[in-house]
């Protein structure tokens, strides 16, 4: 069965910011999701800052996500600061969840 990237970010949704308490495709995080053969996952994502404390927590609880809810073979995820993460890539979700005005 091969998966979507509709599946992957619906899963993606459950990956929290343990920092801000919203989940990292709302945060406007994750730049991409790329599928190869074999349902080998490649997550091209960005944190909010160069020195996120949380990168690694976040990283390991994205894959273990992705691998206990769908039929993954491999998820690699490569952490990008181009285009650089601004507010303006979050949902209007997260912005209200979070005090941000636009």
């Amino acid at each position: 069965m091969k998966v979507t990237k509709e599946q992957i970010y619906e899963q993606l949704e459950y990956v929290m910011d343990p920092e801000l308490g919203i989940d990292i495709l709302n945060l406007g995080l994750v730049y991409d999701a790329i599928i190869e053969e074999d349902n080998h996952v490649k997550i091209i994502m960005t944190m909010t800052s160069m020195g996120c404390p949380m990168a690694g927590q976040i990283v390991a609880n994205l894959k273990r996500q992705l691998h206990a809810t769908l039929p993954v073979q491999q998820v690699d995820v490569e952490i990008v600061w181009k285009p650089q993460w601004t507010k303006d890539r979050m949902s209007s979700y997260a912005k209200i969840a979070l005090g941000v005005h636009a």
